[in-house]
């Protein structure tokens, strides 16, 4: 568990106050009789900084990212699985030619 996932579980948590202080905040305009036209500010601000909070976790707790040069080492198929019924080497792309010329006009 890393830093980046402990700042994502963080803005998820505020995420769920702000959602829970505009529930709140609704249900006592509907008790004063008061028309919602939008929320208050601290709870915008709550949005605000969970949502950098959330993006900031999603940019930095990804794993290793491999390779995508088909030569790499990473990308060979080790094993094939055990169940090989639905591996299909049959099918209709093979009608379309290896080798397209597309010419712009």
């Amino acid at each position: 568990m890393g830093a980046g996932f402990l700042v994502g579980v963080i803005g998820v948590l505020i995420l769920s106050h702000a959602t829970y202080s505009t529930i709140q905040y609704r249900a006592l305009l509907k008790i004063t009789e008061e028309e919602f036209s939008r929320p208050p500010i601290d709870v915008v601000i709550e949005l605000i900084v969970s949502l950098v909070l959330c993006l900031w976790a999603a940019m930095a707790s990804p794993g290793k990212f491999k390779s995508i040069h088909p030569q790499s080492e990473e990308n060979r198929v080790i094993a094939l699985p055990a169940n090989l019924d639905f591996m299909i080497f049959n099918h209709r792309g093979k009608i379309f030619p290896l080798e397209t010329e597309l010419k712009l006009k």
